[in-house]
């Protein structure tokens, strides 16, 4: 086993130079005249400063819900030459968290779930921890919560159901009375996958495919299941050094599907974020309570929604977001509010240094803003 990841370590050097000269790539779809030169701009940056240290990766960029850019770089599979596609699957960490913040979103439209409500009441078998914790708390990170400690992030044992990964932290004590102060919390939102189920009276996963997945044509946008065969799901991997991987440990995300646990496209990701600049798909109340900063209880704004980061540009655009970390992939997710352009990157490497990404966000939404 030792010597097969030494051996694609190896294989993968090559990748990274060829990746530089010339950049080995796969466009989906035609751009329009508009965006020709931006697109160009932004290939080049893709290139020269992402590709090379990364063995594959997606980009895609939406305008008013059309896809504008979609383009795969380097290689889903590196050993075999096997590119990245249009419809390559990516695990996104915990850009999953938007993703079920709207079956969180939708179960509140229909007046099925009190966010203000002590989640005993959705998942009665929860210890309760002296304080009342509420879904609203447990999205914003502000329950108390903890985090992945130790090596809990590398998990490779199989949960059959959502509410046996709550074992892992429901006996543990909260980090600070609820309300009190901002700790993100992943396990928070194992939680809140099981308050879906309660309020849905319906397995979580069936339920998100079937009223988000579905309906918004998220075709290839699926739990990352380590027990099945998924054609089109990438090779995961690590690096040592700029250019030089090995393929990722093996990990089984079914203790998080939530809040990290899912696979999926730049364009999945677009067109989904693509529904949320407007109404349409969700209410206007439900959409402003999705991205407005939810507040301690002292009063401060944490810069975190229901699910989501929060910013504004230089410009005064409100920017929704999140970044994803997962064992072999990392993610950077965001949409502007007020431009309507919505940008996804996906990559095949843990860690994987995505810093370039607002230059891309901020490039779009210039000449989005031009064209207006």
């Amino acid at each position: 086993m030792r010597s097969t990841s030494v051996l694609i370590a190896v294989a993968l050097v090559g990748v990274g130079s060829a990746q530089a000269a010339p950049c080995v790539s796969h466009r989906a779809g035609s751009v329009p005249a508009a965006y020709t030169e931006t697109v160009a701009r932004m290939r080049t940056l893709v290139c020269e400063r992402l590709a090379p240290r990364i063995p594959g990766m997606q980009v895609a960029v939406a305008i008013d819900g059309t896809l504008v850019w979609s383009e795969g770089f380097g290689y889903a599979d590196a050993a075999h030459r096997r590119p990245v596609t249009r419809e390559t699957q990516f695990r996104i960490g915990s850009v999953s968290k938007p993703l079920t913040a709207a079956a969180v979103a939708l179960l509140y439209e229909q007046g099925k779930l009190d966010l203000d409500a002590p989640i005993q009441r959705y998942v009665p078998t929860f210890p309760v921890k002296g304080y009342p914790i509420t879904t609203r708390q447990l999205a914003g990170h502000l329950a108390g919560i903890r985090h992945y400690q130790d090596r809990e992030f590398f998990q490779n044992r199989h949960f059959a159901a959502v509410r046996d990964g709550l074992t892992i932290f429901q006996d543990d004590s909260l980090l600070f009375p609820p309300g009190t102060r901002f700790s993100y919390s992943s396990y928070g939102w194992n939680l809140v996958a099981a308050v879906v189920e309660g309020a849905a009276a319906e397995d979580f996963l069936p339920y998100i495919s079937a009223h988000v997945f579905r309906p918004l044509g998220l075709t290839h946008t699926a739990p990352d299941r380590a027990d099945s065969i998924i054609p089109g799901r990438t090779q995961f991997f690590d690096g040592e050094s700029a250019g030089v991987y090995h393929v990722a440990p093996p990990v089984d995300n079914s203790y998080k599907w939530a809040g990290g646990g899912f696979v999926s496209t730049a364009e999945d990701l677009v067109k989904f974020g693509s529904a949320l600049v407007a109404p349409g798909f969700l209410k206007r109340e439900t959409l402003d309570l999705l991205f407005t900063s939810q507040r301690t209880s002292a009063g401060e704004e944490t810069g975190y929604g229901i699910g989501w980061f929060l910013r504004a540009d230089s410009a005064g655009h409100r920017w929704a977001f999140h970044g994803g970390s997962a064992v072999g992939g990392t993610a950077a997710f965001g949409l502007d509010r007020d431009a309507h352009v919505v940008v996804a990157v996906l990559t095949n490497l843990s860690d994987a240094p995505l810093e370039p990404v607002q230059e891309i966000e901020s490039a779009f939404d210039a000449v989005r803003g031009r064209a207006n």
